[in-house]
C-alpha cells in the first residue's frame, strides 16, 4: 500500500470552509422559508445571517475557482470529450457502486493526483460547481435586492420564477449534504476517503507491489 497526495492544502481548507457554510445556509435558509414551523432565531438574524454566509459562500467559490484555473490538479475536473470511453468508464463505475462493492471487487477507478475523481464524480462535480452553485448565487443575488435588480428579475420571468429556481436548487443541495457522508465512506476503508480530506494523503493498495514510502508534501500545489 503506498500514499499519493491527492488533496492540497488549499483544497482541504476549502472544503471544511464549504461545508460549514453550505450547514449555516441551510439552517438560515429553512428557518426564513418555514417561519411558522421552526424558531432557531429570529426571521431577521436569519435573513442578516444567511445574505452574509452567502456572500463569504460566493468569495469561497472564487478561490476554488482561481486555485484550479491556475493549477495543474485542474485535470482533476476536466470533461471527458470522448463519449464512449465517457459511457464505458461511467458504466463500470455505476455497476461497481451497484454490485461489485457489495461483493468486494476491486474498484475500477485508480486514484491519481491528476484525476482523484472517477467518472461519475467528475460528472457530478461539473453539474454541482460550474452550473448549479453559479445558479444559486445569480438567483440569490437577484433577491438580496429585488429593487436593484428587478429588470434582471422581469427578464427571466419573475420574482415567482427566480424564488423556485433557488428553492429547487437549495433542496437539491440538501440532499446532497445529507448523501455526501455516505459516498465519503466508499473508499478501502469507510474512512480512507475522510482521513484524506484531512492529512491530503490517500492510500493506494497496489497488488503483487510493495508499499513505497510515504512521498513528501510538493511546495507548489
Amino acid at each position: 500500500m503506498s500514499k499519493i497526495y491527492v488533496n492540497p492544502l488549499p483544497v482541504r481548507i476549502w472544503h471544511w470552509a464549504n461545508a460549514f457554510l453550505f450547514i449555516v445556509l441551510i439552517a438560515t435558509g429553512v428557518q426564513i422559508r418555514y417561519l411558522d414551523l421552526f424558531s432557531l432565531m429570529s426571521f431577521r438574524t436569519a435573513v442578516v445571517v444567511h445574505n452574509w454566509v452567502a456572500f463569504a459562500l460566493i468569495a469561497n467559490f472564487f478561490l476554488w475557482l482561481l486555485f484550479y484555473l491556475f493549477s495543474d490538479k485542474n485535470k482533476a475536473y476536466q470533461p471527458e470529450l470522448n463519449i464512449v470511453k465517457l459511457f464505458n468508464e461511467s458504466f463500470r463505475q455505476a455497476m461497481y457502486y451497484g454490485y461489485g462493492i457489495f461483493r468486494g471487487e476491486p474498484n475500477p477507478h485508480r486514484v491519481d493526483p491528476y484525476y482523484k475523481f472517477n467518472p461519475l464524480q467528475r460528472m457530478l462535480y461539473q453539474i454541482l460547481m460550474l452550473f448549479l452553485l453559479p445558479l444559486q448565487f445569480f438567483t440569490g443575488l437577484l433577491m438580496w435586492d429585488v429593487k436593484r435588480f428587478s429588470s434582471v428579475i422581469d427578464m427571466v420571468g419573475g420574482l415567482r420564477v427566480v424564488d423556485t429556481m433557488h428553492v429547487l436548487i437549495f433542496i437539491f443541495f440538501v440532499f446532497y449534504i445529507c448523501f455526501h457522508p455516505y459516498l465519503a465512506t466508499l473508499g478501502h476503508t469507510p474512512t480512507a476517503h475522510i482521513k484524506a480530506m484531512i492529512t491530503g494523503y490517500e492510500d493506494v493498495h497496489e497488488e503483487g507491489a510493495e508499499a513505497v514510502p510515504m512521498p513528501a508534501v510538493p511546495q507548489s500545489a
